[in-house]
């Protein structure tokens, strides 16, 4: 099509890696030749050409000249893409009909510009796109190609990627399942689940999250049915033909995933409960990784306007302003908060690009280290949230996207760090007084206002959800306000009252190993209290800890070490090594 002078169209399926493969081929194909690559989806009417006054150098009278994108005059021959090309809007489409048509914009011919070929390309289904190119005046203009995953060289880029190990069984595998399955378990796809293979994730953390749920690797039925779940099978298969493991979960998994992206310049994806932590902790791990704060975008109240605009220059030209914070060569991570609640379509669809391309209009973000996108799930206790829905194109952009729980994030340990005893107490109730619904429906962010009317003697209910018409959160309340209060009737046994009756709890955990070897109920109460316990509150009494830890019989010891996380595993060592050396004295 180069040779011939005609526009192309290329169709075929996300992830196949039909943008990569003009940026591989045509530098080597042409040499001198550069690609460039302009995201459609992306594209605001004034972005590729735009009327502005001018004084002509001969008379100094003001007219109008058109200005056309930087990126267009590049300097040297080049092949323009026009990516996701379906994706843009009316406005767009009009303008990319004079590019498809004739090769020129406005005033400007592109191929005086050093245009040797243009481009066009996107999936085909309307699930991916929001519209279908049907006007035969831009139709009869172009050469269309639809291709599929077998007309790339992603299996060739992927060996180069992991050389450390032999992929052939991985290709095998995919070979061997059926075209739905190939659809959804796509060459991009593919890639993420190595990529969490190499860091030791679960290989699930690599399928994208689809409206909210995780893809599921299933075959449709001849009736339209869906088949059986697949999933485990054959991402069990994967990790069996590259001989990694493939486990169900790892200890501290939300601070290493962001670890992991900042390492290896992944954007990745976390979805998880209003209230969990999840913005506060991974502004925390960027400043740890880094050194500095990441660059935080709350997608509610971000415009297109607020990541880039077009602007002129000297030489004639439109450059793209980044916003302040994007500009620059320090080193920079991006947070996008409420990732899934964004303020309009434009701006969702300027982040398909970066999250993908790591440019914005088409110019790349320099330093960009990672991406964080944060966002809610569609439903939660069984109540819809005010989210927007994605297709597989959009999920798919992510090398990991993880479902945080609340137990993933150690908010707990900042709340005792900040509030003290009144949080120690506060989380003894949630842990312990209310059921698993109860512990829903009260978010960390609801426990820090729990604790915060307390200490200003308001009455604690007006902290809970409020759900309309005089309606909170079904969570009593009664328990926590008698452990506030102190006016509990039983006595309230924690980790500070074994530390404090430790030779009483000593004998009694004694007698219960000599009864059983499976422990009793005092053993039970002993182990759970341990297991409760947040690292500090265990590190303020290792030696108690370590007195009666070794009446426990050997296999509730032994789940004080397996999934935990690393501060956690480092205590419990401590502690067995202690109890080792009290053994040795007695």
């Amino acid at each position: 099509m180069i040779a011939m002078g005609q526009t192309g169209q290329v169709f075929g399926e996300h992830g196949i890696g039909k943008t990569s493969t003009f940026l591989s081929h045509v530098p080597e194909a042409h040499p001198g030749t550069e690609v460039v690559v302009i995201p459609a989806a992306n594209l605001t009417p004034d972005d590729l050409l735009v009327n502005v006054p001018v004084r002509e150098r001969d008379s100094g009278e003001l007219v109008l000249t058109q200005l056309i994108m930087q990126q267009l005059c590049p300097g040297t021959p080049f092949v323009l893409l026009l990516d996701d090309s379906l994706q843009a809007g009316e406005t767009i489409q009009s303008q990319l009909m004079q590019i498809a048509c004739n090769w020129t914009l406005g005033e400007h011919d592109l191929r005086k510009l050093g245009c040797i070929g243009v481009f066009l390309t996107d999936n085909e289904s309307l699930a991916e796109t929001s519209a279908r190119r049907g006007d035969l005046a831009v139709l009869d203009r172009m050469v269309t190609l639809r291709i599929t995953a077998n007309d790339t060289a992603w299996r060739q880029n992927l060996a180069e990627r992991y050389p450390e190990w032999n992929l052939t069984g991985v290709f095998r595998i995919w070979a061997g399942l059926s075209p739905t399955l190939r659809s959804a378990l796509s060459p991009r796809t593919l890639q993420h689940i190595l990529d969490c293979a190499r860091a030791g994730f679960p290989l699930a953390w690599g399928l994208p999250l689809v409206n909210g749920q995780r893809l599921a690797l299933r075959d449709t039925k001849p009736n339209g049915k869906p088949g059986s779940d697949r999933t485990r099978e054959i991402l069990d298969d994967i990790a069996e033909a590259i001989g990694c493991a493939n486990p169900d979960t790892v200890a501290d998994p939300v601070r290493r995933i962001l670890r992991a992206a900042v390492r290896e310049n992944w954007a990745v994806l976390l979805q998880g409960p209003p209230g969990c932590g999840k913005t506060e902790i991974a502004k925390a791990v960027v400043r740890e990784e880094t050194g500095s704060d990441p660059v935080y975008f709350s997608l509610p109240v971000t415009n297109v306007e607020d990541l880039c605009v077009p602007v002129p220059t000297p030489d004639g030209t439109l450059d793209t302003l980044l916003t302040r914070c994007l500009a620059g060569s320090s080193p920079k991570v991006i947070v996008w908060d409420e990732y899934n609640r964004s303020k309009d379509k434009a701006t969702f669809a300027k982040l398909m690009e970066i999250t993908q391309e790591w440019t914005l209009a088409g110019r790349p973000i320099e330093q960009l280290t990672a991406q964080v996108a944060l966002q809610n799930p569609p439903y939660h206790l069984g109540r819809r949230l005010q989210v927007s829905t994605n297709n597989i194109a959009q999920a798919s952009r992510f090398t990991v996207s993880y479902e945080v729980r609340p137990e993933d994030i150690p908010a707990n340990e900042w709340l005792i760090s900040t509030y003290g005893e009144v949080a120690e107490t506060v989380l003894e109730w949630w842990k312990n007084d209310i059921d698993d619904e109860g512990r829903e429906w009260v978010s960390k962010r609801t426990l820090e206002r729990l604790i915060k009317l307390h200490l200003h003697g308001q009455p604690l209910e007006p902290g809970l959800i409020y759900l309309g018409d005089g309606e909170y959160a079904p969570v009593s309340l009664t328990q926590l306000e008698a452990r506030l209060s102190q006016s509990v009737h039983e006595p309230r046994i924690g980790l500070a009252e074994l530390a404090r009756d430790a030779a009483e709890w000593k004998a009694r955990l004694a007698a219960a190993s000599e009864t059983s070897s499976e422990g009793t109920n005092d053993t039970d109460l002993v182990h759970q209290i341990f297991a409760n316990s947040e690292v500090s509150q265990l590190k303020r009494h290792a030696q108690a800890v370590a007195r009666l830890m070794r009446y426990l019989p050997p296999k509730l010891r032994a789940t004080y070490l397996v999934g935990q996380t690393p501060a956690r595993q480092r205590f419990w060592v401590g502690a067995l090594a202690r109890m080792k050396e009290l053994e040795d004295t007695a």
